[in-house]
């Protein structure tokens, strides 16, 4: 019966041991935060983190629905790596439509022109910048705030109002518990938010070279919408070993990005042989985890606001990355719908 659920027959060994592993590493991680001892706490920390993690790219895989047959249990379960992830302010339906948006015209499609503000708001700027260089992921955390309160600040989702409220109520609420009831424990959450933030955003920041454009709430037609050569030329592998394979589970393989992006509904334990059906044993296509860690490091900073203006473009832009010389792409995760 569960078997007959999943998409295909591998899928319930694969999928389901990513989603055992999410959904009881959240409890347990939760739990372990309460603990007397110190090494149970910072150990409960980094599992809830990485259970938020692989949450996170599950609910990638839910929008692609590549877990279960049916659509709308796709969409059921993505509902609740949403609650997981600490998206579930907006709705599943909006982060899957601005995901596609992304997959089918070929670029970051968004609403919030972040540059833009923060040229209006040089203070926040600045503050922003300042956080960055302590490699607290500032520029993420605004963008989470708007999602927070996307019906009140986005027009095109007023009618979101109740919904939107109701969640900031639930969480704001269990999240006072927590920190009424032990303070520490919610500093170890907030914490482990922090890491999965900068997890995500180290994946995303070197993907693509696309930059932004501001027309997800209307019908400007897309320059490359469905140019798959385009496409391929603009999106970027980083895995974070060719190596040892293995060691890229821990982001469900989310670094094979041009398998990705060359069939977008493969699922998540398919991408390396994807990837090596597409370009064979060539590391010259991928960007090492040393130029990764060089970028992040590097750019941490200059990235919130010079992304696209500094960045080569295509093959450039790759030889770039493979150098750790770009900045690459800022907060443009999956996990937003704006």
């Amino acid at each position: 019966m569960i078997l007959n659920l999943f998409k295909e027959k591998r899928g319930l060994a694969y999928h389901g041991m990513a989603l055992a592993y999410s959904l009881t590493g959240y409890v347990v991680g939760i739990a372990g935060l309460f603990s007397q001892h110190l090494f149970i706490n910072i150990a409960a920390m980094l599992v809830l983190a990485h259970a938020m993690i692989i949450g996170g790219y599950l609910l990638h895989e839910c929008a692609h629905n590549t877990v279960f047959k049916k659509n709308e249990d796709n969409a059921r379960l993505g509902r609740v790596f949403t609650w997981i992830t600490g998206s579930c302010y907006g709705t599943y339906e909006d982060i899957r439509f601005k995901h596609f948006r992304h997959h089918v015209d070929n670029g970051d499609v968004v609403w919030f022109e972040y540059e833009q503000w923060f040229e209006r708001h040089p203070v926040a700027l600045k503050v922003v910048q300042w956080l960055e260089w302590f490699y607290i992921p500032a520029h993420d955390l605004i963008m989470h705030v708007i999602m927070i309160f996307s019906s009140f600040i986005i027009p095109q989702r007023r009618t979101q109002r109740v919904r939107n409220v109701a969640y900031i109520v639930i969480r704001a609420t269990l999240y006072g518990a927590l920190l009424w009831f032990s303070p520490f424990a919610a500093l170890l959450y907030a914490i482990a938010y922090l890491i999965m933030m900068t997890v995500l955003r180290f994946m995303d920041a070197l993907q693509h070279d696309y930059g932004g454009t501001p027309t997800l709430f209307d019908k400007t037609p897309a320059p490359h919408r469905g140019d798959r050569e385009f496409e391929q030329a603009h999106t970027f592998s980083n895995p974070l070993s060719l190596k040892y394979p293995w060691v890229n589970l821990l982001v469900l393989n989310f670094g094979y990005h041009n398998a990705h992006h060359a069939k977008p509904t493969t699922p998540w334990y398919q991408l390396p042989a994807l990837h090596h059906e597409l370009f064979g044993d060539d590391r010259s296509v991928v960007v090492p985890f040393s130029a990764q860690l060089k970028s992040f490091h590097r750019f941490r900073v200059s990235r919130v606001m010079s992304a696209e203006a500094t960045m080569a473009d295509g093959e450039d832009f790759l030889k770039a990355l493979q150098a750790g010389n770009t900045s690459g792409g800022n907060a443009a995760s999956f996990l937003t719908s704006f």
